[in-house]
C-alpha cells in the first residue's frame, strides 16, 4: 500500500454518520449526517447476488482508498456520485496512519 500516489485519489467522497431519533414504538429512526468530503482512489471489486426476503439482491462491491483519518466505523456510510455504499470493512494497511481502505458494497 506504500506504493499509492497521491494523484491515483480523483474522486471525491462524502463520509457520513447515523443519527437515531427514537420513533415511539421503540424502534430509531436513523437519518444521515455529512461529516467530511475527501479525495479517494474508487476501485470496483465485482458484485454478488443474494436473496433478501424473497427477492434477488445485487450488491456492487468497491474498496476506496483515502488518507488516514481516526474515528471511521463500519456503521458509517459513503456518499459517491450519488450513489450511497456502505462502509463493510475499515483497514489501516501499513499500520502507518497514512492511508484508510475502505471495503464498501452499494446494494441495488
Amino acid at each position: 500500500m506504500s506504493g499509492i500516489a497521491i494523484g491515483e485519489m480523483r474522486e471525491r467522497v462524502t463520509l457520513q454518520s447515523p443519527s437515531r431519533t427514537p420513533d415511539g414504538a421503540g424502534g430509531a429512526e436513523v437519518t444521515w449526517t455529512s461529516g467530511a468530503t475527501v479525495w479517494a482512489k474508487v476501485e470496483d471489486r465485482g458484485g454478488s447476488e443474494r436473496l433478501a426476503g424473497e427477492r434477488l439482491a445485487a450488491g456492487t462491491k468497491l474498496r476506496l482508498t483515502i488518507r488516514y483519518r481516526s474515528g471511521i466505523t463500519t456503521e458509517m456510510r459513503v456518499l459517491w456520485n450519488a450513489r450511497v455504499l456502505n462502509i463493510r470493512a475499515v483497514g489501516n494497511p501499513d499500520g502507518r496512519k497514512r492511508f484508510l481502505v475502505l471495503d464498501c458494497e452499494e446494494e441495488t
